[in-house]
């Protein structure tokens, strides 16, 4: 029995659903039929995938939020990232309306395509890989933040980040995302229990004299580049399609999207707010360097193994596109082939690679973090998901009348796309102010350097 697909925007539901996938939605899907093959990717259940999105969005990136409330003050920044937290819902949810319409849709790039063509396709694929690599040397330089503090800085950083790489790389080499799931589970606890220490650490050990700011009056070049911190914290949307292409029933995503962003917004909402309110406006970034010393390594200690896992997704994304476009309906994609193995073990290296040399050899990585998050990652997580919406009602409907009908939907999916440009204008801006701003006042470091 089958059960029509329900569409509540009104407009024409392509695939029809059975027990498992959609029908025919394996006639269009990239995996295609599975049955006989050596290598199966669709196995995944919701449950499994919203332990992948945890792992990958709720990580390092929310040791900053903290900082973000002293600059801004408690209320606004509390608002602002509940408010971001649902708004990512939303475009989550436009996601996955897109993924399940467009069954070949693999990743950022094959959306691009039907939205913009063959250069839609290069440009979202090419932002996909840039941005995969720097989050995966934002979680080596965490991981080499943490071995730091658990060794007292006895070692060169660059030697930390190097310790660090090599699990990391090893993590990334299973081909399909269910040989990353499970050990996915322990990376959610690490991190969520890390947080919790961060946070009992905080309590127990609070910041003597501290100032705790309701409101804070800044110029908008402060106020946005502290912003951007949970801006990014959500940043994660650009692996959507991977994980959903790796589903047994694809249509369950929401569920775990709505699990993802239910507890991403809750952890980041009371973990910031704890932390602030008992360290108060010194609170740093990341806020577990400014723990009690025992604290301070208990917490980035049981943290490891998310900023592991994280780093590893990232990674795998990265090499999953270019696999994927490398050998998509060929036996190399689904065979145990020379060719394919040889070929999936060197693109993850040099991802890894990659992620190594420009952490380790580049004084304003962090900064160039925040550039490619600002190019793309702002795109991929808010503004193109109103394309999506905007393109199908369009096409899929009767043009601009559907879109005169739909009135309301269609204005918040031209809004989405409106605050996604104005996140990129905006964070580039103060990216790039701030990078000039460390030349000047001799904040960067030289290259390689320890």
């Amino acid at each position: 029995m089958t059960e029509k697909y329900s569409d509540s925007d009104g407009y024409d539901s392509r695939p029809v659903y059975n027990s498992s996938r959609p029908v025919n939605y394996d006639n269009e899907d990239v995996f295609g039929h599975e049955e006989g093959h050596d290598i199966k990717y669709k196995t995944l259940s919701w449950q499994l995938v919203a332990v992948l999105m945890i792992a990958e969005i709720v990580s390092n990136g929310m040791l900053s939020l903290p900082s973000s409330l002293a600059v801004v003050g408690i209320v606004p920044g509390l608002i602002i990232i509940v408010f971001l937290g649902v708004f990512a819902t939303y475009t989550s949810w436009l996601l996955v309306k897109f993924k399940m319409r467009h069954p070949e849709v693999h990743n950022m790039g094959d959306a691009g395509y039907i939205l913009f063509g063959p250069f839609g396709r290069e440009l979202l694929a090419f932002g996909t890989v840039v941005f995969a690599v720097f989050a995966t040397g934002g979680q080596l330089l965490a991981g080499q933040i943490a071995l730091a503090s658990l060794s007292d800085n006895k070692l060169c950083l660059m030697l930390y980040t190097g310790i660090f790489a090599i699990p990391t790389l090893l993590c990334s080499l299973p081909r399909t995302l269910d040989g990353l799931s499970w050990i996915s589970i322990p990376s959610v606890l690490s991190i969520a229990i890390a947080g919790i220490v961060g946070m009992v650490g905080a309590g127990i050990h609070p910041e003597p004299g501290r100032t705790i700011s309701v409101t804070v009056p800044s110029t908008f070049f402060e106020a946005f580049i502290s912003i951007t911190n949970p801006v990014f914290a959500y940043a994660g949307h650009f692996m959507f399609f991977v994980m959903v292409s790796e589903m047994k029933r694809p249509q369950d995503a929401m569920k775990a999207a709505y699990t993802l962003q239910g507890f991403a917004t809750t952890f980041y909402a009371v973990f910031a707010a704890i932390t602030y309110v008992y360290i108060g406006n010194t609170v740093t970034s990341p806020s577990f360097s400014s723990l009690e010393l025992t604290w301070q390594k208990a917490a980035y200690g049981i943290a490891i193994p998310n900023f592991l896992i994280a780093g590893s997704l990232y990674a795998h994304t990265a090499s999953k596109l270019l696999f994927v476009r490398i050998f998509r309906h060929s036996r190399h994609l689904h065979s145990h082939t020379v060719v394919g193995w040889g070929t999936w073990v060197l693109l993850v290296i040099l991802m890894n690679g990659a992620a190594f040399v420009l952490a380790v050899g580049v004084p304003i990585f962090n900064y160039l973090i925040g550039i490619a998050a600002s190019l793309f990652a702002a795109w991929f997580t808010y503004g193109v998901a109103g394309m999506f919406w905007l393109h199908d009602s369009y096409h899929d409907g009767d043009g601009v009348r559907t879109w005169k009908r739909k009135w309301f939907q269609s204005g918040l999916a031209l809004l989405t796309v409106l605050i996604g440009a104005f996140i990129c204008v905006a964070g580039m801006y103060v990216t790039v102010r701030a990078i000039v701003e460390a030349y000047q006042s001799g904040a960067v470091a030289s290259p390689f350097a320890c």
